[in-house]
Protein backbone atom coordinates (compact mmCIF):
# COMPACT_ATOMS: atom_id res chain seq x y z
CA UNK A 1 0.00 0.00 0.00
CA UNK A 2 2.63 2.82 0.58
CA UNK A 3 4.95 1.50 -2.13
CA UNK A 4 1.76 2.82 -4.35
CA UNK A 5 0.49 5.34 -2.29
CA UNK A 6 4.19 6.70 -2.46
CA UNK A 7 4.98 5.47 -5.70
CA UNK A 8 8.53 4.07 -4.98
CA UNK A 9 9.43 -0.01 -3.91
CA UNK A 10 12.47 0.64 -1.72
CA UNK A 11 10.82 1.42 1.42
CA UNK A 12 12.54 0.28 4.94
CA UNK A 13 10.68 -0.63 7.86
CA UNK A 14 11.58 0.04 10.97
CA UNK A 15 10.05 -1.38 14.22
CA UNK A 16 11.14 -1.71 18.00
CA UNK A 17 10.09 -4.70 20.12
CA UNK A 18 10.30 -4.39 23.96
CA UNK A 19 11.81 -6.85 26.58
CA UNK A 20 9.01 -9.50 27.03
CA UNK A 21 8.40 -9.35 30.54
CA UNK A 22 8.76 -5.49 30.19
CA UNK A 23 6.09 -5.84 27.56
CA UNK A 24 4.15 -8.38 29.37
CA UNK A 25 4.36 -5.76 32.85
CA UNK A 26 2.92 -2.78 30.35
CA UNK A 27 0.31 -4.61 29.25
CA UNK A 28 -0.89 -6.21 32.71
CA UNK A 29 -0.55 -2.31 34.27
CA UNK A 30 -2.47 -0.78 30.87
CA UNK A 31 -5.46 -2.88 31.31
CA UNK A 32 -5.33 -2.38 35.61
CA UNK A 33 -6.52 1.61 35.01
CA UNK A 34 -9.19 2.42 36.58
CA UNK A 35 -11.23 2.48 33.38
CA UNK A 36 -11.15 -0.61 32.65
CA UNK A 37 -12.22 -2.13 36.03
CA UNK A 38 -15.66 -4.79 34.74
CA UNK A 39 -14.16 -5.38 31.85
CA UNK A 40 -13.40 -8.75 30.75
CA UNK A 41 -9.84 -7.54 30.07
CA UNK A 42 -9.13 -5.85 33.35
CA UNK A 43 -6.31 -7.13 35.12
CA UNK A 44 -8.00 -5.34 38.33
CA UNK A 45 -8.95 -9.07 39.58
CA UNK A 46 -5.50 -10.63 39.12
CA UNK A 47 -2.20 -10.50 40.02
CA UNK A 48 1.13 -10.04 37.71
CA UNK A 49 1.98 -13.49 38.00
CA UNK A 50 -1.72 -14.92 37.31
CA UNK A 51 -1.39 -12.59 34.19
CA UNK A 52 1.60 -14.48 32.62
CA UNK A 53 0.55 -17.54 33.60
CA UNK A 54 -2.89 -17.04 31.51
CA UNK A 55 -1.05 -15.61 28.97
CA UNK A 56 1.11 -18.50 28.69
CA UNK A 57 -1.89 -20.39 28.01
CA UNK A 58 -1.87 -19.93 23.98
CA UNK A 59 -5.15 -19.79 22.16
CA UNK A 60 -7.51 -20.57 25.45
CA UNK A 61 -6.07 -17.37 27.58
CA UNK A 62 -9.19 -15.21 29.42
CA UNK A 63 -9.54 -11.98 27.34
CA UNK A 64 -7.27 -10.16 29.77
CA UNK A 65 -4.12 -11.84 29.20
CA UNK A 66 -5.13 -11.82 25.12
CA UNK A 67 -1.92 -9.31 24.07
CA UNK A 68 -0.85 -11.51 20.92
CA UNK A 69 2.77 -11.67 20.24
CA UNK A 70 5.73 -9.21 19.51
CA UNK A 71 7.59 -12.27 17.43
CA UNK A 72 4.48 -12.99 16.13
CA UNK A 73 3.77 -9.47 14.62
CA UNK A 74 7.22 -8.53 13.92
CA UNK A 75 7.98 -12.21 11.82
CA UNK A 76 8.83 -11.69 8.16
CA UNK A 77 5.47 -12.02 5.85
CA UNK A 78 4.74 -14.61 3.35
CA UNK A 79 4.48 -11.62 0.23
CA UNK A 80 8.62 -10.76 1.58
CA UNK A 81 7.50 -7.86 3.69
CA UNK A 82 10.03 -7.53 6.66
CA UNK A 83 11.21 -5.38 8.89
CA UNK A 84 14.33 -4.09 8.22
CA UNK A 85 15.69 -1.82 11.38
CA UNK A 86 14.44 -3.63 14.43
CA UNK A 87 15.60 -1.83 17.92
CA UNK A 88 15.23 -2.79 21.81
CA UNK A 89 12.84 -0.26 23.21
CA UNK A 90 15.02 0.04 25.89
CA UNK A 91 17.89 1.62 23.86
CA UNK A 92 16.48 4.82 23.09
CA UNK A 93 19.62 6.71 22.32
CA UNK A 94 20.27 3.90 19.92
CA UNK A 95 16.48 4.30 18.31
CA UNK A 96 16.39 8.18 18.56
CA UNK A 97 19.78 8.21 16.98
CA UNK A 98 18.61 6.34 13.57
CA UNK A 99 15.62 8.09 13.62
CA UNK A 100 17.23 11.93 13.63
CA UNK A 101 20.01 10.47 11.18
CA UNK A 102 16.87 9.31 9.10
CA UNK A 103 14.94 12.50 9.26
CA UNK A 104 17.41 14.93 9.93
CA UNK A 105 16.10 16.79 13.10
CA UNK A 106 16.65 16.63 16.64
CA UNK A 107 13.92 14.54 18.40
CA UNK A 108 12.63 15.17 22.09
CA UNK A 109 10.24 12.98 23.35
CA UNK A 110 7.93 13.18 26.39
CA UNK A 111 6.26 10.62 28.77
CA UNK A 112 2.46 10.67 28.13
CA UNK A 113 0.05 8.13 28.45
CA UNK A 114 2.07 5.78 30.67
CA UNK A 115 0.88 3.34 32.94
CA UNK A 116 1.02 3.58 37.13
CA UNK A 117 4.92 1.86 38.22
CA UNK A 118 3.46 -1.00 40.59
CA UNK A 119 5.92 -3.54 41.67
CA UNK A 120 5.65 -6.90 39.75
CA UNK A 121 7.79 -9.72 40.21
CA UNK A 122 7.79 -13.42 39.06
CA UNK A 123 8.78 -16.25 41.28
CA UNK A 124 11.61 -18.28 39.31
CA UNK A 125 9.91 -20.90 38.23
CA UNK A 126 6.91 -19.03 36.25
CA UNK A 127 9.99 -17.21 35.12
CA UNK A 128 11.79 -20.22 34.11
CA UNK A 129 8.01 -21.15 32.24
CA UNK A 130 7.59 -18.51 30.84
CA UNK A 131 11.46 -18.24 28.79
CA UNK A 132 10.38 -21.82 27.76
CA UNK A 133 6.84 -21.17 26.64
CA UNK A 134 7.50 -17.92 25.03
CA UNK A 135 10.81 -18.81 23.29
CA UNK A 136 10.63 -16.49 20.18
CA UNK A 137 9.64 -14.12 22.16
CA UNK A 138 12.92 -13.63 23.80
CA UNK A 139 15.28 -15.22 21.02
CA UNK A 140 14.31 -12.41 18.63
CA UNK A 141 14.85 -9.89 21.54
CA UNK A 142 17.71 -11.22 23.04
CA UNK A 143 19.40 -11.07 18.64
CA UNK A 144 18.50 -7.26 18.76
CA UNK A 145 21.75 -6.01 19.80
Amino acid sequence: MFERACNTDDLELMAVMREPVSWLASWYRYRRRDFMRGHANSTHEVSFEEFVQEYMKGDKKAPFANVGSQAKFLEPRPNGVKVNHMFRYEDQPRLLDFLEQRLQRKIQLERRNSSPDIPLDLPEATMHKLRRKCAAEFELYESLT
